[in-house]
């Protein structure tokens, strides 16, 4: 594998609309420095018309095909193309843990699923201490031995492989086994060796996210969206974690509220994306904070004439991501140091495993004034758009790498 720290764009298709309609916001997406385009599902969905519920997966959604499958496949195919012309790799949602209730692999091939007591088992999750099931879905069992079963799965990477899809975001990967993983994974490569694989893990054991990256997934998405920066666990899980995968970070995903609607200012929206995409080998961005959307993306009702653009922060995410790229520190998981600071302040180090500069992130986290240290060998590299926008963030150069000796 040589992808070490993607740049992903996630393009919401239910937002973009008809394949025909992307080519702006793929252009948006490679001039602020992406290097992948991620999609969520664009299969045919079951009755409840979510995105995550799919009921012929080599079918599209209605919302993508105004005028049928056949040309929605032949646009389809040319967005891929575009993607990758404009240096975009297209990765694809790849859920396989579940199927519509009213897929028609349930009728064909029963023994594809969970039953109970004669009734198909629905996934769910707890809510309040409460198991929810949800009821547009059929839980797919994948255990092995389901021979048929895998191999289709492993068609269906096929066939987009086919048409150009480089990489896979596997929704719930924790709660497929594993084996079944690796023989998806193993066979993939045989067909391109740079495919990549992220394991889609919020909420599971670091104990499984280690098992996925034995399985053969390459990058695993982290959690410090929600770091407060004074609890440890974002530092300790990243320290168990970094010497098995790469993780992948996030300010904002399609399943969480807008930073823009949360923050209310621009300055502290661009912060909370640096310092995801800085502490992360990798980062991914949902379609519309560039634009400072507030409307959350939804999986059944998103629409396109919601794209309507309150703030432009391209120009500075851009730049994020160039720096991303141009220091070996930014695009790698690194290990981390939290230094004394004052009051109202932190001071994280990011050292590389081997050689070169670390990186210090000083950042108010009372949305004051940065008051960063005078360490020798000290550099500011603060992009501009950060600082013109009061970005309560500033990332400096530390050659050679300080240690406190504490």
């Amino acid at each position: 594998m040589t992808i070490a720290s993607p740049r992903i764009y996630n393009l919401f298709p239910l937002l973009a609309g008809p394949f025909a309609d992307w080519s702006p916001h793929l252009q948006r997406a490679a001039a602020m420095g992406f290097d992948w385009l991620y999609f969520n599902p664009v299969s045919y969905p079951g009755f409840s018309g979510s995105l995550y519920s799919v009921k012929d997966h080599y079918g599209f959604h209605p919302v993508l095909a105004p005028d049928g499958d056949e040309a929605a496949h032949e646009a389809f195919a040319k967005m891929l193309q575009t993607s990758t012309e404009l240096g975009l790799s297209p990765m694809m949602d790849l859920v396989i843990g579940h199927t519509a209730i009213d897929c028609e692999l349930i009728t064909t091939h029963p023994d594809w699923f969970e039953w109970q007591d004669g009734d198909i088992v629905h996934p769910g999750a707890l809510e309040n201490g409460k198991w929810v099931a949800w009821g547009d879905l059929a839980q797919v069992n994948n255990r092995p031995g389901q021979d048929a079963l895998w191999d289709y799965w492993d068609r269906l990477i096929t066939h987009h492989q086919g048409l150009g899809v480089r990489g896979f975001r596997c929704d719930a990967a924790y709660q497929i086994p594993p084996e079944l993983w690796r023989y998806l994974i193993e066979r993939a490569r045989q067909r391109d060796p740079d495919t990549l694989f992220v394991a889609e893990t919020l909420g599971c054991p670091i104990e499984d996210v280690m098992t996925l990256a034995e399985a053969g997934f390459s990058h695993t998405f982290n959690s410090v969206k929600w770091w407060d920066f004074a609890e440890p666990w974002c530092l300790t899980q990243q320290a168990r974690t970094r010497t098995h995968a790469r993780t992948i970070g996030f300010a904002e995903s399609h399943d969480t509220p807008r930073l823009a609607a949360e923050l209310k200012h621009r300055g502290a929206v661009l912060m909370r994306y640096a310092f995801s995409a800085w502490f992360s080998s990798g980062v991914m961005m949902p379609m519309g904070l560039e634009a400072g959307l507030t409307a959350p993306l939804h999986v059944v009702t998103s629409r396109p004439e919601q794209w309507q653009p309150r703030l432009d922060m391209s120009d500075a995410i851009g730049q994020v991501n160039r720096l991303k790229g141009e220091w070996p520190i930014l695009a790698d998981e690194g290990r981390y140091e939290m230094l004394n600071a004052p009051k109202g302040q932190v001071w994280l180090q990011k050292m590389p495993d081997l050689h070169g500069p670390s990186a210090l992130f000083c950042i108010a986290v009372d949305g004051g004034q940065v008051s960063p240290p005078e360490l020798p060998g000290m550099r500011e590299i603060t992009p501009p758009g950060l600082t013109e926008a009061s970005a309560p963030l500033q990332l400096f150069i530390l050659n050679p790498p300080q240690s406190t000796g504490e």
